[in-house]
């Protein structure tokens, strides 16, 4: 009988444990496909969308959604109206160079940072990204490209294992990627050029400037140049 007791106390604990576990993983989850949809430009900047609207083509409540916007809104990634709706927000060319000088600074100190802890596997993995871009690029698909230019940076970038500098730089991307959508939108994709290999190169021969050089300039003529170059023109 005493056993029987326990049991029942510890029904009601066990289920919500696993209610909340069966939340945090369904905010997760949302987390991750919302950021995603940043990222590879599913969201357009200055286009409004709804906590409802995102909730049911997620398949998901409301709440875990408009949690993560309000996250994300905090990062400067989204900006949630008073009416309910969400949206990115317009890039202007004073938030544009902020943003690219931000990336200039960072991500540079973070792949030296990370140069140590690349070993000659991931310099291999890196190559089997840059090969899936290269023919991306000549496909003309926009969305597959922005997936694998981010898993390539971040692949470097992430080895460092940063909490400080890392979470600054996924801030950023959120807030460039949307826009960037567009501009590739306008450009296609047959006219871009990254530095990939360049940075592959510097990974197998340890050479950290040269790593330092290559990201910066990849930044500066992918981001840099295109997006400039569209907003001197709006």
């Amino acid at each position: 009988m005493p056993i029987r007791r326990s049991a029942l106390k510890s029904g009601p604990a066990k289920t919500e444990t696993r209610q909340a576990t069966s939340r945090g993983a369904t905010r997760e989850q949302v987390d991750a496909a919302i950021r995603t949809g940043l990222l590879t430009g599913r969201f357009i900047p200055g286009k409004a969308v709804t906590i409802r609207g995102l909730a049911a083509e997620l398949g998901v409540s409301p709440m875990p959604v408009r949690e993560v916007l309000q996250r994300l809104a905090a990062e400067n990634a989204l900006e949630v109206k008073p009416n309910g709706r969400v949206q990115v927000p317009d890039m202007t060319p004073a938030r544009f160079d902020e943003v690219l000088k931000a990336r200039l600074l960072l991500e540079p100190e973070l792949a030296e940072l990370a140069l140590p802890h690349l070993t000659a596997g991931a310099a291999g993995d890196l190559q089997s990204i840059d090969d899936d871009i290269d023919r991306c690029l000549v496909s003309g698909d926009a969305e597959a490209y922005m997936r694998l230019n981010h898993a390539f940076h971040f692949s470097i970038y992430r080895a460092t294992g940063s909490k400080v500098l890392l979470p600054l730089i996924d801030s950023l991307w959120l807030q460039f990627a949307p826009f960037m959508r567009t501009v590739y939108g306008r450009v296609g994709t047959a006219s871009l050029v990254d530095r990939h290999k360049e940075a592959i190169r510097a990974i197998k021969l340890r050479d950290k400037q040269a790593l330092r050089v290559a990201i910066a300039a990849d930044i500066s003529q992918g981001m840099g140049i295109l997006g400039k170059e569209i907003l001197a023109g709006t």
